[in-house]
């Protein structure tokens, strides 16, 4: 044995000299971990919806409104008429209507029925009531375009301001953004109801409103910093839509064939990108005629349309040019005068932008204003007929419902009284068009959501309700 013992040494040495398999494994580089693919946040996808509404409508129970005239929205008065609200849902209309099994029945005596007011203009929210220095959430004069900020994360639901616009008749509001900018960023719709946070009030499904402004604003803001001239303005707009045509151009390239690292995002680029494709509606802040003229032309040249020019104290002088291009007028009733470009402002505005058939809306831009939209309008009709234009009140309900639905593109859902809408319902003591008429029910979605008759089912929102101080006093 021990003459093999060299052997044996020789064969294990060489046995030690070869490479191991677990050496081998342990040699071979480790094998390249899948790339994870890219969070939601970090795709710009048309269309995105990171803050979806939560809003939920209020318990209901059948309803039926006999012996009401109703202005419909969509056709000539109903005199004498009946409504059944069920589901959430205007049911029937007509001059009878059936009665369900267990349904509310309520006699009119002969008051009027019209569907829920709707604001095209309003900042409830965003300036809200008290207006301290600490509420002012509404305009972000940081820059002349903050087309990346959305109004609904300043909207503050608390604002004492919401119940007295449901308790005028007023269910759906368009939250803007102030006109400080050039470009001030996204409206929200909401519904007008109670609720813990903005997501509980925004409005299913509607669409997302971009706001931009002209004029005197953005040039007072920007004196110091530019743009101090009104050519300054269209070139800051200019500027802004190529920046945005390129980051479209870019995200679609990159969505038809997502290989590789998505382009980087950026919040300003794609709120103007959904301009440009079309899922979000533009709401321009401009006084004078030659200023809308002007944005028509910029829209033009990017290819995306003016959904209303709010405001437009001048609008009467290029109604036809409105009606031609599809652009409603969101104005007010006799406001003018309070500066240079609102020198022009007369009341009988939008009676004759309503006679050259372009579509015309009253809007508040103010709280006040917002709670008393029907007595807004019948200012505005009271003024075209001592013009001399022959509206009907079955036109004129319009401006403060079915034509503000258009302009938010809910009219669909709201905005008239029709079988398979939203029963968004008011009813009044007499005409809306009285001064003398007051609301005294409001539905949203067949939910009765305020009796003049019933205050202890007021609507109070948190901050009236006050507070109940600690024994160790506030914090």
């Amino acid at each position: 044995m021990q003459s093999l013992r060299p052997l044996l040494t020789l064969t294990l040495a060489g046995l030690a000299a070869l490479p191991s398999p677990v050496l081998r494994a342990q040699a071979a580089p480790a094998a390249a971990k899948p790339t994870p693919a890219p969070s939601a946040g970090a795709i710009s996808r048309p269309n995105a919806d990171p803050f979806p509404s939560s809003y939920q409508p209020f318990p209901s129970r059948p309803t039926v409104l006999r012996n009401v005239n109703i202005y419909t929205a969509a056709g000539p008065l109903i005199r004498n008429g009946a409504v059944l609200l069920r589901d959430g849902k205007i049911a029937a209309i007509g001059a009878t209507v059936d009665v369900p099994v267990g349904a509310l029945v309520i006699d009119g005596g002969g008051k009027f029925v019209t569907p829920g007011l709707i604001d095209t203009h309003s900042h409830l929210g965003v300036y809200p009531a008290p207006g301290t220095a600490a509420h002012q959430d509404g305009n972000e004069a940081t820059a002349p375009v903050t087309a990346h900020v959305w109004a609904e994360h300043s909207v503050w639901p608390q604002d004492p301001q919401f119940p007295r616009n449901l308790a005028g008749g007023t269910t759906t509001i368009q939250v803007l953004p102030g006109s400080a900018n050039l470009i001030g960023g996204r409206s929200v719709t909401l519904k007008v109801v109670p609720s813990r946070s903005v997501q509980g009030m925004k409005f299913p499904g509607a669409p997302y409103g971009m706001k931009m402004a002209c004029g005197e604003n953005p040039k007072r803001v920007y004196a110091s910093r530019g743009p101090s001239t009104r050519m300054g303005n269209v070139a800051g707009y200019r500027a802004a839509w190529i920046g945005a045509e390129a980051y479209r151009r870019r995200w679609d390239a990159w969505l038809a064939n997502p290989t590789g690292d998505p382009p980087a995002r950026d919040l300003g680029n794609e709120t103007l990108a959904e301009v440009l494709r079309g899922n979000i509606l533009v709401h321009n802040h401009c006084y004078q005629a030659d200023e809308m003229m002007q944005m028509v032309d910029v829209a033009k040249e990017f290819g995306y349309t003016i959904r209303s020019f709010h405001h437009g104290v001048e609008a009467y002088k290029i109604a036809d040019v409105l009606a031609r291009e599809n652009i409603s007028a969101s104005i007010w009733s006799d406001w003018g005068g309070f500066k240079m470009e609102s020198l022009d402002g007369i009341k009988a505005n939008v009676g004759l932008t309503h006679v050259a058939g372009a579509r015309t809306i009253v809007h508040s831009d103010d709280p006040s204003y917002a709670s008393r939209l029907n007595q807004e309008a019948s200012k505005s009709l009271a003024a075209a007929r001592t013009a001399g234009l022959n509206i009907p009140a079955e036109e004129a309900i319009k401006w403060i419902t079915i034509n503000a639905a258009w302009a938010l593109g809910i009219d669909r859902q709201v905005g008239s009284l029709e079988v398979g809408k939203n029963a968004d319902v008011v009813l009044w003591s007499g005409d809306p068009f009285s001064v003398y008429t007051r609301t005294e029910k409001v539905w949203v979605d067949g939910a009765l959501l305020f009796d003049r008759a019933d205050a202890s089912q007021r609507w109070r929102t948190d901050f009236e309700l006050g507070y109940v101080p600690t024994a160790g006093g506030i914090r």
